[in-house]
């Protein structure tokens, strides 16, 4: 089993800025998170991020979990929306797509996810953007895992969590 999720907050927990994730990160963050979907089999991701973020296109294919429709998704050719609870998007998107699930959905598909011990590896970029919206206790998510390692790169911190 390979389900890994990422994560970017600022300094501040902010976990969007002008309504979008795009608004917390940085520039290394953008590099090393395009890089590592490359890694996957498939995309998960929550209604609330379809909504919010820009996934018309994506370089594998993209699972949006959500009982509602989501417009800017039907311009991607890869993506598909499912209404099942994760857990079951899980065993699905494993047995359609292959064993490696990169979740970028939001934090409360991710506290859905660890509550089940779902994640394997887990991703987090805290920037120094202060002032976002939607914050949450990144130090407390790193509590679900065994091993934490960080690294910094140009003012920005990178934490593997894994168990």
């Amino acid at each position: 089993m390979s389900i890994s999720a990422s994560l970017v907050v600022g300094g501040d927990g902010s976990t969007t800025k002008a309504g979008s994730s795009g608004g917390v990160s940085s520039s290394v963050d953008r590099s090393i998170f395009l890089a590592r979907r490359r890694e996957f089999d498939v995309l998960l991701i929550g209604g609330n991020t379809a909504r919010a973020e820009p996934y018309a296109k994506s370089p594998i294919p993209l699972i949006v979990l959500t009982r509602s429709e989501v417009v800017s998704i039907a311009l991607n050719p890869k993506a598909q929306i499912w209404n099942l609870s994760p857990s079951q998007a899980i065993l699905r998107a494993r047995a359609e797509f292959g064993p490696r699930i990169l979740v970028e959905g939001g934090p409360g598909l991710l506290r859905e996810l660890l509550s089940e011990k779902l994640i394997d590896d887990f991703f987090l970029t805290v920037t120094d953007v202060q002032g976002g919206e939607n914050p949450i206790d990144w130090r407390e998510i790193l509590t679900h895992f065994t091993t934490v390692e960080k690294s910094e790169v140009d003012g920005t911190q990178f934490f593997h969590a894994h168990n």
